[in-house]
């Protein structure tokens, strides 16, 4: 399903393929802030924001009830392995202590299946809300790129000194690779966050 960013970015292509292309040919003036945002993102903004487009919510979204059930199903399985029951001796007590190993390995604790398919889930609702987040943010910046007086001065073409043209067309991309690069710094942070789920999956 098509949302806000992806109808603005149908009516802003040719703005970022003008800003794409002035940058491109004459590149920025010196000194100006969309240089640190250029080297933050590492991207023209048309790439950039296509990149941002390439962002699919919906379809992590739409695994996280299987990633729920999955944690529940472990948590049941461990609660069904029997008990010894009327069982005595060294044998009971073996496999007593062998049930109580598969019970905590399935969901008894911080390290089990069931705990780490808990925090998978969780960082996939965390992801997609980084996403949505994301896809939002830009919709907003876009909008307002596609009303600023650059947006206008770049939309003459080549017949403004290109000076004028470089300078509006850095305006816009600064306005858009901020948006961009402080989103994916939060995604980098989420990331970072992830890392003993990474490494617990490992084990």
């Amino acid at each position: 399903m098509a949302d806000r960013l992806d109808q603005l970015v149908q009516a802003a292509g040719p703005l970022l393929s003008r800003v794409d292309a002035v940058l491109s040919e004459l590149g920025a003036p010196e000194g100006h802030h969309v240089w640190p945002e250029l080297r933050r993102v590492r991207l023209l903004p048309g790439d950039a924001v296509r990149a941002v487009c390439d962002l699919q919510p919906e379809a992590i979204r739409e695994t996280l009830p299987e990633l729920r059930a999955n944690a529940r199903s472990y948590a049941d399985l461990a609660d069904s392995v029997p008990f010894a029951g009327e069982w005595s001796g060294e044998a009971a007590e073996m496999y007593e202590q062998a049930r109580r190993r598969a019970a905590e390995h399935l969901a008894g604790g911080p390290e089990s299946l069931a705990r780490r398919m808990e925090l998978t889930a969780d960082f996939a609702e965390a992801l997609t809300e980084w996403m949505t987040r994301t896809r939002d943010d830009l919709a907003m910046t876009l909008a307002e790129a596609l009303g600023a007086a650059e947006a206008v001065t770049l939309s003459a073409g080549s017949d403004l000194p290109p000076d004028e043209q470089a300078r509006a067309a850095a305006a816009v991309a600064a306005l858009l690779l901020r948006t961009i690069a402080d989103s994916y710094d939060r995604g980098e942070s989420l990331l970072d966050e992830s890392v003993p789920l990474q490494n617990a999956l490992l084990v």
